[in-house]
């Protein structure tokens, strides 16, 4: 036989490849399997601050981790506290309103608190937990202005406690995947990075009327993986940006948003913003170098069904929305900070990227208003540390 030659001893005895580092899956359950103890291993109280958007995911991941015990679930709304209570049959869990929250920051049991409720309710939360030497896990943003964000870290340090600020994108295993083959020179010197961040379904107006606005309520996320991929913040941006639809214009905010950053190092950062795709959550990054370019293309929930016909060739389509599309982003960010309770870790979130990012969603939003693009300076002790 001519491939004869070809053969290869058995696989029995060549050791086996194992699972490649993109399957992340799998080596959680290797981890399951193992069911190794070494080090620290501990249970942690938490109190969950709003049960919403967000909040509900947290909820179903605090309640199957076996490192989290949750004991209090705090929101306005009593007739979703008791649904709740009968949905997720939380029976050892106690339900309050934020009225009686003191109870949760008193009891000795909890270590850390979730924060997902409204973005004006979150400095008062965080203030309230730190006082009371709880760490925080804080949806963005921690504080609706830059400078009492600054003060909410500053007592956070005093405090000994960490305030994790949740940009879970960070944590999804493509873009995490990119940024460090990236730092690593993959692709040599990066000259642009582009994120397309199309958002489904249309958050309703209740929502963005209080959302903030979309710089700081949807384009930090994408400001914010920029500066993860590249390690630097921008000198200049410049921003367009219009509200094609009619209810959005009302409340004086924009659904389309076009934004270029430019930095030092010469690269240029593209960040394409809708609040409204009618085909699915369009989330993608490319990163383009002069050895090469590392991008990631939209995820399918079913990636792997084509339907074939005499007229087209159909593909799955893609997540819906950001439960689905950054689940194990989600689940990855608690662990993570899991992980800092226990001692195991730093928070990986530096306080400056958080403040940088807050800082460049204002200048956008001066862009849009003048029309020009905006330098933003940056004094020695608010640039990232080096990496």
């Amino acid at each position: 036989m001519a491939t004869l030659k070809y053969k290869k001893p058995s696989p029995y005895v060549v050791p086996a490849a194992g699972c490649p580092p993109e399957d992340t899956k799998y080596q959680e359950y290797e981890k399951n399997l193992e069911l190794s103890t070494v080090g620290k291993h501990q249970k942690f109280g938490f109190a969950l601050f709003g049960v919403g958007r967000a909040g509900t995911i947290h909820l179903s991941f605090l309640i199957k981790e076996p490192k989290t015990d949750l004991l209090y679930v705090i929101d306005d709304d009593k007739t979703k506290l008791e649904k709740l209570k009968k949905y997720w049959n939380l029976e050892s869990v106690k339900f309050l309103t934020n009225a009686e929250s003191d109870v949760a920051f008193k009891d000795p049991r909890v270590r850390a608190v979730v924060i997902s409720s409204p973005t004006h309710t979150h400095e008062d939360i965080v203030t309230k937990a730190l006082s009371h030497n709880k760490g925080v896990f804080c949806e963005k943003p921690v504080a609706e202005n830059l400078a009492q964000t600054k003060l909410l870290y500053d007592k956070a340090k005093q405090v000994k406690q960490p305030l994790f600020s949740a940009f879970n994108r960070r944590f999804d295993p493509s873009f995490a995947s990119i940024r460090n083959r990236v730092r690593a020179g993959d692709v040599g010197r990066v000259l642009t990075v582009k994120v397309c961040s199309r958002d489904s379904p249309l958050p309703t107006i209740q929502y963005l009327s209080t959302s903030g606005g979309i710089f700081h309520d949807c384009a930090v996320h994408d400001i914010d993986m920029t500066l993860y991929i590249l390690g630097e913040y921008p000198t200049k941006v410049t921003v367009a940006a219009n509200a094609n639809i009619p209810e959005i214009a009302e409340i004086n905010d924009y659904d389309t948003v076009g934004i270029m950053l430019s930095f030092a190092s010469g690269a240029i950062g593209i960040i394409d913003l809708s609040r409204h795709s009618t085909y699915g959550y369009d989330q993608r990054v490319e990163v383009f170098g002069q050895k090469g370019m590392i991008k990631a293309e939209n995820r399918q929930p079913i990636y792997n069904v084509e339907t074939y016909t005499e007229r087209d060739v159909v593909r799955a389509p893609i997540h819906y929305s950001f439960p689905s599309r950054y689940q194990e982003g989600y689940e990855n960010e608690m662990r993570h900070f899991l992980e800092v309770l226990e001692g195991k870790t730093s928070l990986s979130i530096d306080t400056k990227d958080v403040l940088a990012v807050s800082k460049i969603a204002t200048a956008c939003e001066e862009s849009v208003r003048t029309g020009n693009s905006v330098e933003i300076k940056w004094s020695k002790d608010e640039l990232p540390h080096p990496q």
